[in-house]
């Protein structure tokens, strides 16, 4: 045991400066983050090992571990001494037909007892197991989720880079037909309008992605302007994960009913009174002999037959049954409505790379080519261009309810397992 702690606390470590390591790169060396940005499964891990709770689960990992050697110890014997006829009135004789007796006593556990100790608290040890890993995937969704706002964000950034500078090349245009007499001068003014309100709408993006990037670093507790790696967000191909046969909450869920099984056959042995024997020697003053003497005792089962945590106990079994069946059910309308929502949003959103942002773009360039030439009025350029940034950002929040979605299906699928150490995930 000392090893395994000793080995952990070793992986613990090579976390930590791994995670010192990252933390350098960002901060000292920006020429280096930028040419190499944080990818989701680097995030994913920095969490891991930052992440205090997931320690706080090894030690109650520990602990149940240590309840589990402590439920097959038997109970302790006893030695003790008697002594009769001490003192007498007599005092001339104070000892005279004094008695004394040693003795051993020991209890001896009835009802299979110690198997149902030892049961129950290897199935405590599990749950325990089962719920570390519970909460490592738990973890991973948030940061799955966190890094998908980060990066919808930074997304809308350079969508409102590119508004303001399509607002600002169309003001120079508007400007030289203004100076010309070619376009009344209300026009200039509203171009510049809204000029400014593309400018504020930049700034406005740019504030939200700085925060989410805080909040996603936060998970490690490292902000930093770190550039994040985009290429998984763009990507909508990916193979779905498969969801196993066995889901880690029903596996969970199942442990939880096997303990209540366990905790049955505990308080049944419980009700099994236990039968307690002495053996010892008496010594008699009054003629100085020596005497066996046995004895024993067992109590009578007539007022505490423990059914009450008996009936507790069939009670919390049948409840965890229930919630087993509950959570299947659950897991197929979650399962069902992820996989139908993510394929409606990667659709849209390959739909509109591939048929929509084409002809806006298209229609941007023709629109203000017949602008130049006098063909359209500047509202219809304003509108050409509304409609492409509409259709940009339309396609960023497609793509980020599809990741959220998908996150919420890794964490069904329990895709990110893999990360989580093979001591904490062995079945």
């Amino acid at each position: 045991m000392m090893f395994d702690i000793r080995e952990r606390a070793k992986a613990r470590l090579a976390g930590m400066a791994h995670i010192a390591a990252l933390m350098l790169a960002f901060a000292g060396l920006p020429e280096l983050a930028s040419a190499q940005p944080l990818t989701l499964g680097q995030a994913l891990m920095l969490a891991r090992d930052s992440d205090v709770g997931l320690a706080a689960s090894e030690a109650r990992i520990e602990a149940a571990s240590g309840a589990l050697r402590q439920a097959g110890v038997s109970p302790n014997p006893s030695v003790g001494v008697e002594v009769e006829n001490f003192p007498r009135s007599n005092l001339n004789t104070p000892f005279h037909r004094a008695e004394a007796t040693l003795f051993y006593q020991r209890t001896i556990e009835r009802g299979d007892k110690r198997e149902a100790r030892i049961n129950a608290s290897r199935a405590d040890l599990e749950v325990v197991r089962l719920r570390r890993i519970v909460r490592a995937l738990d973890l991973f969704q948030g940061v799955e989720t966190a890094w998908n706002e980060a990066v919808a964000a930074e997304a809308s950034v350079q969508t409102a880079a590119d508004q303001l500078a399509l607002a600002q090349a169309f003001q120079e245009e508007v400007r030289r037909r203004v100076e010309a007499a070619r376009d009344p001068l209300f026009a200039g003014a509203r171009v510049d309008t809204q000029v400014i309100q593309a400018q504020i709408a930049l700034d406005q993006t740019r504030l939200v992605a700085d925060n989410a990037r805080r909040a996603l670093a936060a998970y490690w507790s490292n902000p930093s302007d770190q550039p994040l790696d985009v290429s998984e967000f763009e990507d909508t191909e990916a193979k779905l994960p498969a969801l196993p046969a066995q889901s880690v909450d029903l596996a969970l869920l199942e442990a939880v009913r096997e303990t209540a099984d366990t905790q049955i056959a505990v308080e049944q042995s419980r009700a099994v009174p236990d039968l307690t024997l002495r053996g010892g020697v008496r010594y008699l003053e009054d003629g100085r002999d020596l005497a066996f003497v046995v004895g024993g005792s067992l109590p009578i089962g007539v007022y505490d037959t423990n059914r009450g945590k008996i009936e507790r106990a069939e009670a919390e079994r049948l409840a965890a049954d229930r919630e087993i069946a509950s959570a299947r059910l659950a897991r197929v309308r979650d399962t069902v409505r992820l996989q139908a929502r993510i394929a409606a949003n990667a659709a849209e959103a390959n739909r509109i790379q591939a048929e929509v942002l084409p002809k806006a773009e298209e229609t941007v360039a023709l629109v203000r080519d017949g602008f130049n030439r006098g063909g359209f009025s500047y509202l219809d350029v304003m509108d050409a261009q509304r409609a492409l940034i509409e259709a940009r950002t339309r396609r960023i929040e497609v793509l980020k309810a599809f990741h959220t979605d998908r996150a919420a299906l890794n964490r069904l699928a329990a895709s990110h397992a893999d990360l989580i150490s093979n001591e904490e995930t062995r079945p």
